[in-house]
């Protein structure tokens, strides 16, 4: 990639690939190759993995799991490759807003789960697996996705820090607070004990 005049261009770049990349509706485009629906009329009408599996189709919910999350590492590994650190954490934090607010869809995305971890994973693999193993052990015990993603957000800023990572804090904050106000909805029906369990209609 050619060198650009000045590092503000080089972020401004970063920051459009980055949102283009987060900004691929990855759920919305294999539910239709797979004939599953529009995804807006289906659920919650969330464009996201969990979403997904709510059609029945087992794969169609892995593989967006996958491409949401591969997304989010996309962004950082290229940026890490081609500028620097600065770039890397406003190019994932853009394919975060991206998959959240896509323009392709009218600003209506997903809620970022599989993007958070898939970023966190390229950006500082250590803190990325622990917020899967976060999010495993939240799920297992309160069988809900909402929960145990909030909990994995909460958290990942006080792996990062333990794990030495304290140069993502900002980023990380950034990331948690967004997770919790994509869930606000979810937040008040747990609150309300009414949030569906995993595996529930």
């Amino acid at each position: 990639m050619p060198e650009l005049t000045s590092p503000a261009a080089t972020l401004i770049l970063w920051a459009v690939i980055g949102y283009g990349l987060g900004a691929i509706p990855f759920g919305m485009v294999l539910a239709r190759l797979m004939g599953l629906g529009n995804l807006r009329e289906i659920g919650s009408g969330n464009i996201g993995a969990t979403n997904v599996l709510r059609t029945g189709n087992k794969k169609a919910a892995a593989l967006t799991l996958l491409l949401d999350g591969g997304k989010g590492a996309a962004a950082v590994l290229l940026a890490r490759l081609f500028a620097g650190e600065d770039a890397v954490m406003l190019a994932g934090f853009a394919a975060f807003i991206g998959h959240c607010y896509p323009v392709w869809l009218g600003f209506r995305g997903g809620k970022g789960v599989a993007t958070f971890v898939g970023l966190w994973l390229a950006l500082a693999w250590p803190v990325g697996i622990a917020c899967c193993l976060t999010w495993i052990s939240v799920a297992l015990f309160s069988r809900m996705s909402s929960m145990a993603a909030l909990t994995a957000a909460a958290a990942s800023t006080l792996w990062a820090v333990g794990l030495g990572y304290g140069h993502t804090l900002v980023l990380g904050v950034a990331l948690t607070l967004l997770v919790f106000w994509r869930h606000r909805s979810n937040i008040t029906r747990i609150r309300a004990g009414t949030e569906p369990k995993i595996g529930q209609k």
